[in-house]
């Protein structure tokens, strides 16, 4: 098994990508380890260029992301971490594919419609053909798995049609050059919503710091943070049933839980009947007692620019060693002349 997944460099981390995403990835490295497999993670900062950026930012979070993802948990050491810009090889798979990718193909991805809405002439071609580009960051490798969520599976079949054409028009019908990959579905990722409103995301993009917990907050400041969230007036509920319609209840329930460990339900058998006045306490302690360890092993690396391009560089070289051979390949199949 060999899973590839990337994530698109952003800042401002929260607790909504840490137990969204981020958690997953480290539950993934290790179940990789147990069975001889491998992970490759990877950070879309050519991705992140298809939409207006400001260049400093984008190198500054692309570090950053970096030492959330090894202060979670990720260790460089036993998965493949690193970031596009350094493995020009994506690109160069990007290129070729887009000679089998088919333009209406791409006009049905429903993140380019979303995305683009109703100015698609001002969009940036790299908006439009960054499907594209994710075909080739995982065929490149020859991912035999990739996680996706439901926002990822037209992306993937998008991946899978590529490879299957490439295969069928450019290869022998019994030596196909590209493994078509299967979705891999982690455990359902936690859906962490605002503090501020149960039926919204938590999101850095919300302009209430309020909103969210950050990775950079400190103890103080999760609990003053846990302590105004958003609530109603009733105590809490015995069973997961009577959280229906009070969506703020269920969000801080449901962070309790996936912290926790532990099911809604048995948060419920031992909170169920009590107020909020006690409940948040208890939620923004053990934020502080999980979050801690992470928190500080972040900031550390944050500043640390030397370690963080030093781990940058080794990935990606190893990501370069498994890429080159089959880029070598494709080149050769569509039978173009290299020296």
């Amino acid at each position: 098994m060999r899973i590839v997944s990337g994530i698109q460099p952003t800042g401002n981390l929260h607790l909504g990508n840490y137990l969204g995403a981020i958690r997953n990835w480290v539950a993934m490295q290790e179940d990789a380890a147990a069975t001889g497999g491998q992970c490759l993670y990877f950070l879309a900062d050519l991705h992140a260029i298809s939409m207006p950026h400001v260049p400093a930012d984008l190198a500054a979070n692309t570090r950053e992301m970096v030492a959330a993802l090894v202060a979670c948990g990720i260790d460089p050491d036993r998965s493949v971490l690193f970031n596009q810009a350094q493995v020009p090889q994506h690109s160069e798979m990007q290129w070729l594919l887009n000679g089998t990718a088919r333009m209406g193909w791409l006009n049905r991805m429903t993140q380019w419609k979303d995305k683009a809405g109703k100015n698609r002439e001002g969009q940036s071609v790299a908006l439009f053909t960054y499907p594209v580009l994710q075909a080739a960051d995982v065929l490149i490798y020859q991912a035999t798995h990739v996680p996706v969520g439901e926002d990822q599976k037209q992306h993937l079949e998008l991946a899978r049609d590529i490879a299957q054409k490439f295969n069928n028009d450019f290869c022998p019908e019994d030596a196909p050059l590209f493994t078509l990959p299967d979705p891999f579905i982690p455990p359902e990722a936690a859906r962490i919503m605002s503090l501020r409103d149960g039926s919204s995301k938590m999101s850095k993009s919300d302009p209430s710091d309020m909103s969210r917990i950050n990775m950079t907050d400190d103890a103080d400041t999760i609990m003053q943070k846990i302590k105004k969230a958003k609530t109603d007036p009733e105590p809490l509920p015995g069973d997961k049933a009577g959280l229906e319609g009070r969506p703020e209840a269920a969000n801080l329930v449901g962070i309790y839980a996936v912290m926790a460990g532990v099911s809604v339900d048995n948060v419920l058998a031992q909170f169920g009947g009590e107020g909020f006045g006690k409940f948040k306490p208890a939620l923004g302690e053990l934020l502080v007692e999980k979050l801690a360890p992470i928190n500080t092993r972040f900031l550390e690396l944050r500043e640390d620019r030397e370690a963080l391009d030093a781990i940058l560089r080794k990935g990606a070289e190893k990501a370069r060693a498994l890429a080159i051979p089959t880029l070598e390949k494709t080149y050769d199949a569509l039978g173009l002349v290299r020296g």
